[in-house]
């Protein structure tokens, strides 16, 4: 079908992500499937979430009444990328045994160079996402990043904030990420705002909201930036509104960190997880689903501009015998959040 023809009504047609027909070419907004999870530490599944979203995203209507019709700006979803498959079914099985001796490899040769095949593997998928980032800023595409677990993006903020210098992160999660070398693992999906902040001097702040879990070495980083990282705790964010301040006055407060131009970076465990229970490492509390649209809208209410952002750690679950979710509920929650996403960028970003 072509874009002339297209009824944005109408039931989704083909296998475009939204069911929309933009090629690469056509398209303004580039999502690059990341199926990754080499170094997942409790759950694994995340790699299957690319796909698992773009099946659910079919179900997606295309006028958001938050942000219009992002669709006319055409978005396509890359192909999942079979080079990166191939990594991650050999790092996933390299790294099991790792993670299940706690990255504690005391004279276990073997295994040493077992560690060091796998953070070379990470360093490989690193390049691979900042070259096929890089490809598509060039054609002056707006690029998103679909996980696949919370390491997947490094390479993609790292190519924006050469491009943006002074490049603020709003970051949504559970976790803080801030962990060096979790396990071990160089590229950890627990060290990624860590990689950020250490390896990509372009990134002026990084704003984290919905945080529930952190260790103390995290929260003595934190403390120790200067300034760069500021961190909202969920405990306290819900304190506040138990005690009468408002989600709006919260979001100002957040958003006015920020600098001008933001990378969101949204691991889907910073919401509640009744809405992503198969995702990797879930936990209590957590953002509505109505607050995190409210806290992105926010961005744009500020007039800040999303010059990128990542989705990761949706897992749809287990699969069955056909290959397909037994329960598609993480991804049918991804999918929309990923058209929020993609509406805000849009919006803020007129392409």
């Amino acid at each position: 079908m072509s874009t002339k023809d297209f009824d944005p009504d109408a039931a989704a047609q083909g296998d475009g992500v939204f069911g929309l027909p933009h090629s690469a070419e056509e398209a303004g907004v580039v999502l690059v499937p990341v199926p990754w999870d080499v170094t997942t530490s409790y759950r694994a599944g995340t790699s299957n979430g690319p796909e698992a979203i773009r099946v659910a995203s079919r179900q997606v209507d295309l006028h958001d009444v938050e942000t219009g019709t992002p669709w006319r700006a055409g978005i396509h979803m890359l192909p999942e990328p079979l080079e990166v498959y191939a990594w991650n079914s050999e790092g996933r099985m390299l790294a099991r045994p790792i993670i299940e001796l706690g990255g504690e490899l005391d004279d276990m040769p073997a295994l040493k160079d077992d560690l060091a095949r796998v953070n070379k593997l990470g360093g490989a998928l690193n390049d691979w996402v900042t070259e096929t980032t890089e490809r598509h800023l060039a054609q002056d595409k707006l690029v998103g990043i679909v996980g696949g677990d919370h390491s997947v993006p490094l390479g993609a903020i790292a190519t924006i904030a050469k491009r943006h210098p002074g490049l603020g992160i709003l970051h949504v999660d559970a976790h803080a990420d801030l962990r060096k070398a979790y396990e071990g693992f160089t590229f950890s999906h627990a060290s990624i705002m860590y990689n950020v902040m250490e390896r990509v001097s372009g990134v002026a702040r990084l704003v984290q909201v919905g945080l529930r879990d952190v260790g103390e070495a995290e929260l003595e980083y934190a403390a120790g930036s200067k300034g760069r990282v500021v961190s909202f705790f969920d405990a306290k964010l819900q304190a506040k509104r138990f005690e009468g301040e408002s989600w709006a006055h919260q979001c100002q407060q957040i958003v006015q960190l920020l600098p001008r131009e933001v990378w969101v970076s949204f691991d889907i465990d910073g919401l509640d997880p009744a809405c992503c229970p198969h995702t990797g490492t879930p936990v209590p509390g957590g953002l509505s689903f109505a607050q995190a649209c409210y806290l992105l809208a926010e961005v744009a209410r500020q007039d800040k501009r999303i010059v990128g952002f990542d989705l990761n750690e949706v897992s749809p679950g287990p699969l069955g015998k056909d290959g397909r979710p037994l329960d598609d509920w993480d991804a049918n929650v991804g999918a929309r959040l990923l058209y929020k996403l993609c509406g805000w960028a849009v919006r803020t970003r007129p392409l």
